[in-house]
């Protein structure tokens, strides 16, 4: 076996790690900073300029949805990483692997319930149970079983489209049509343009700490749950790709730069048209909810997955090609410590945005979230590496792997003689 996967590190796969950690940030800033309905409509609390009009059909076309499909791939390439590196040093990969996937899942609740309702932690591990099967397949056949979650996601979200764009537009029988009125009607509420939902969301998470847990623990209880069934398909597939590309060493840095760049290439040009069109159908649609409801949760996918493998390829490209050594280094140690930088994030945005902190939730426009980006950004290449010269994991990998263990691992590194 290659003896970094004893070792358990691959510095390229690190510092594309570190970049998803980031990228996701890019995603994630407007249902940390307002309602989710923003996240998906841009109109959601009512009519916005220009600009955060441009910033949303930028994000949409090349950032959301891509950089947690870029976290998701890794996800399932360190999954193999770690069971890998686990048979290598003699332990169980099985119980190694089912212990870490317990304590995320412990972790993913604590995250969603008292920091954050946008947690994708448990999701990861609920899909990560189910990874273990897949550990020894070949590449073709991670492949094979990734298409086939991805048909199954796109097709169950696809038809909820379709029958709710039928209903909206008068096109169903009329006993059919009224037992969706209801739910179309919620859907309007929850999503549409001027949601009604928005200012009841925002009055929530601008008044104190123990109301916005009370809403998790009661209205919003089994939101995890319903979240990891309903996207548990695009979910792994995304963490089989992962599998895959780590397997073909395309994750690890190997190929030649060429094949990056005809990778990324190719990416871009089968995802960018239609994630163009789809944009303008649902700007041209009023944003209604119908439209963004299927473009962003099921016509987007084939075309958001083709943008991640993009991605993936130009930045292993620009780390093998374009990135120094230091920028290299920094991008890894942000990488290595994925999982505290990825919650300490969510510690300090709810903190600037909620009302128990500085209070800005609802009140800063789309564009002017990036500087928030911008320093959190800021904040983890500066940290991480100075944190990993003195000690071996993160302060939650340290965490992560003691429990997993079941005994405290060494976390200062020993001093060089």
């Amino acid at each position: 076996m290659d003896a970094r996967a004893a070792t358990g590190r691959y510095e390229s796969l690190d510092a594309i790690r570190g970049v998803a950690v980031m990228g996701i940030l890019a995603m994630n800033i407007v249902a940390f900073a307002a309602p989710f309905a923003a996240y998906v409509n841009p109109v959601a609390g009512g009519p916005v300029g220009n600009l955060d009009l441009a910033t949303w059909f930028f994000n949409f076309v090349f950032i959301d949805s891509k950089m947690r499909g870029l976290f998701s791939m890794l996800f399932g390439a360190s999954t193999l990483l770690v069971i890998q590196s686990a048979a290598a040093s003699g332990r169980s990969a099985a119980e190694a692997h089912y212990a870490r996937m317990t304590w995320l899942a412990i972790f993913g609740l604590i995250h969603y319930y008292f920091i954050w309702f946008g947690d994708i932690l448990f999701l990861y591990a609920v899909c990560g149970l189910l990874l273990f099967a897949f550990r020894d397949l070949s590449v073709k056949a991670l492949l094979r079983w990734a298409a086939a979650f991805f048909l199954v996601g796109i097709g169950l979200l696809a038809s909820g489209w379709l029958m709710f764009l039928l209903a909206e537009t008068g096109n169903l029988p009329p006993d059919v049509a009224s037992g969706l009125a209801d739910d179309l009607a919620k859907m309007n509420a929850d999503m549409g343009p001027g949601a009604a939902s928005y200012a009841k969301d925002v009055a929530v998470h601008l008044g104190g700490y123990g109301g916005i847990v009370a809403a998790k623990l009661g209205e919003h209880a089994a939101e995890p749950f319903v979240q990891a069934l309903m996207f548990l398909w695009e979910t792994m597939g995304l963490m089989l790709v992962g599998m895959a590309l780590f397997k073909s060493q395309m994750l690890t840095g190997e190929w030649e730069p060429a094949r990056y760049r005809k990778w990324a290439i190719r990416g871009f040009l089968i995802g960018i048209p239609p994630l163009i069109a789809l944009a303008c159908y649902q700007v041209a649609s009023g944003f209604s909810a119908v439209s963004t409801f299927g473009a962003s949760l099921s016509l987007s996918v084939p075309f958001d997955v083709a943008m991640t493998i993009g991605w993936a390829a130009l930045i292993m490209l620009l780390i093998k090609t374009a990135a120094s050594d230091a920028v290299r280094a920094r991008l890894a140690a942000t990488g290595r410590m994925a999982f505290t930088n990825y919650l300490t994030t969510s510690i300090v945005m709810t903190t600037i945005f909620y009302g128990y902190g500085f209070g800005l939730y609802g009140g800063v426009g789309r564009a002017a979230l990036y500087l928030f980006c911008f320093g959190m950004w800021a904040a983890m290449l500066l940290w991480s590496k100075p944190w990993l010269d003195r000690f071996n994991y993160g302060p939650l990998e340290w965490i992560w792997r003691s429990l997993s263990r079941r005994q405290l691992q060494p976390m200062r590194k020993a001093a060089r003689a």
